[in-house]
């Protein structure tokens, strides 16, 4: 599950991808439930039919939105994790892609909902919605096995990891989100940063590192 919404910064030229760039505003500025095909229709100029051409459900639509939203935030999460800095500090930059923002944050919102109705979806639906995971989950065991390859982190079976730091990052993005009271997102960001200090690295930056609260 990704990180916060970004406003995308083209054109954007083709009426389905107009369309999916309101759906994402709408979630951000007034919630999901206020998410309709008519109220679409109106913000980009076109009948709730003409939409319904496009994407023919809303779990459709849904779908859409989060795989073109992870669109956006994959360029951004493959040019931050190709600038010429440690692989620790491309890790963090991962990590801070991934979380929500805090309560409510219009990403994960969608990404709830979308697991949520993918209980009664059939099996190409939840392919394509297993192909959004997985390429969160290459992108970080490519950059652990070039951590370990590099001395720069310890000996670990990176695919296992890997598994394991997303349902960590999972974990704590659903208790920002949900709004789980005595959670905040720095809090979360040491709790995460321990676990990777602790797993990955030896030396005096985890012993140095300042517990997290409780």
């Amino acid at each position: 599950m990704p990180g916060p919404v970004r406003r995308p910064r083209r054109r954007l030229n083709q009426p389905r991808e107009q369309v999916l760039a309101a759906a994402m505003t709408t979630i951000a500025e007034e919630g999901l439930d206020r998410l309709t095909m008519a109220g679409l229709g109106r913000e980009v100029g076109m009948s709730s039919g003409h939409i319904l051409y496009y994407f023919g459900t809303k779990d459709e639509l849904l779908l859409q939105t989060l795989q073109w939203s992870e669109e956006q935030l994959g360029a951004e999460r493959r040019a931050a994790l190709s600038r010429r800095v440690p692989a620790r500090e491309r890790l963090d930059a991962l990590v801070d892609l991934y979380l929500p923002d805090g309560h409510r944050d219009p990403r994960w919102t969608l990404w709830l909902e979308v697991w949520n109705r993918s209980q009664s979806a059939d099996d190409e639906t939840r392919e394509r919605q297993l192909d959004l995971e997985l390429a969160w989950h290459r992108d970080l065991v490519a950059l652990l096995v070039e951590g370990v390859s590099k001395g720069e982190f310890r000996p670990v079976d990176a695919e296992r990891f890997a598994t394991r730091t997303r349902a960590l990052l999972d974990g704590f993005g659903t208790h920002l989100v949900v709004g789980l009271p005595g959670t905040d997102r720095e809090q979360v960001r040491r709790h995460i940063g321990e676990f990777l200090d602790e797993s990955l690295t030896a030396g005096p930056d985890a012993a140095d590192r300042p517990p997290a609260a409780p």
